[in-house]
């Protein structure tokens, strides 16, 4: 009912009486006006006049369901969400929800993380209300080994998205972290349940930091508020990731990577430097040459052999 409520405000230009908002969503006066309080506790401001009745002046800076389905307008990502205040991680919900049978392109959201983590072991720090912190379960038809185009697919489909939003150009380090003005922005974690020959499902985890100021970033990392200098509505930023991601999938499922994989190409700060990757107790070094159509990173070493990485920690050479 308060959803509904929003729908109609929120579509108004200015005021809308009590007894019209009562009649459209069939309860009392009274019961409205106790929604209205609730919506209240949660942060939504209106002003209510006699005679004119109630008008919606602001909506609280919070990823709630509503604000996300709000005008979305896509066809399966995010149909259905699980919302938290905060969660251990929203990675393990979502694998949790796949095991469940939950549907491709459920999302699930938090405001904050108690134990959000990175790829490696890593921990991703998720001050409340600040970024945005977010799992998104998807069920590509596609081999284990086809699966890393997927992060590929999520970077680019962020990296456009806050660019979009912000304005601000952020670039791509192999194989899953976006970078501004040489920090860390944010951060994927791919995990997925997988048989010999076929994904079950994948989940697709992000950290993104939005308005944080700098006593809340980690070390070496920058958020879009140290480059905008203002706060961003979170809500609408993840409402553009999740179009950006819808698009970029079905593309990718009709098409081929290769227009994500040429996305990618573009926004890579990785390609044509000098790194060391750190796979499996041991490290290759040589030029970032490309990637190929799965995903992986070609490196050229010193002798002119082209080697291949699937995964591991990469370090930029000075």
């Amino acid at each position: 009912m308060k959803e509904k409520i929003l729908e109609l405000l929120k579509g108004s230009q200015g005021y809308v009486s009590g007894d019209e908002l009562s009649r459209q969503l069939g309860i009392s006066r009274q019961g409205l006006w106790k929604h209205i309080q609730d919506l209240k506790d949660s942060g939504y401001d209106f002003v209510a006049v006699p005679h004119l009745g109630y008008h919606l002046l602001s909506c609280p800076d919070r990823l709630f369901e509503f604000e996300i389905k709000h005008r979305l307008n896509t066809k399966f990502i995010a149909k259905v969400i699980d919302y938290s205040d905060c969660l251990s991680s929203t990675n393990d919900l979502a694998m949790q929800l796949g095991m469940q049978n939950a549907a491709s392109g459920t999302l699930v959201v938090a405001e904050s993380q108690t134990k959000g983590r990175g790829r490696l072991g890593r921990s991703w720090f998720s001050p409340k209300y600040k970024g945005i912190y977010f799992s998104l379960l998807l069920r590509p038809k596609i081999a284990p080994e086809s699966s890393p185009v997927l992060t590929i697919l999520i970077a680019v489909s962020m990296a456009e998205a806050v660019k979009e939003i912000s304005g601000l150009d952020i670039q791509i380090k192999w194989p899953n972290d976006l970078f501004l003005a040489g920090k860390k922005l944010a951060g994927i974690l791919t995990e997925m349940n997988a048989e010999a020959d076929k994904v079950n499902f994948m989940v697709m985890g992000v950290g993104l930091n939005v308005n944080n100021d700098k006593k809340s970033l980690a070390s070496g990392a920058t958020s879009l508020k140290e480059h905008t200098m203002k706060d961003l509505n979170r809500a609408q930023l993840l409402q553009e990731i999740l179009r950006r991601i819808e698009k970029n999938y079905i593309f990718w499922e009709q098409k081929g990577a290769h227009t994500i994989i040429e996305k990618w190409r573009q926004l890579s700060c990785t390609l044509g430097k000098r790194v060391k990757v750190y796979c499996q107790h041991k490290h290759i070094e040589g030029s970032a040459a490309d990637i190929d159509k799965d995903g992986g990173l070609l490196i050229r070493k010193e002798s002119g052999i082209l080697v291949k990485v699937m995964a591991g920690d990469v370090i930029h050479c000075r």
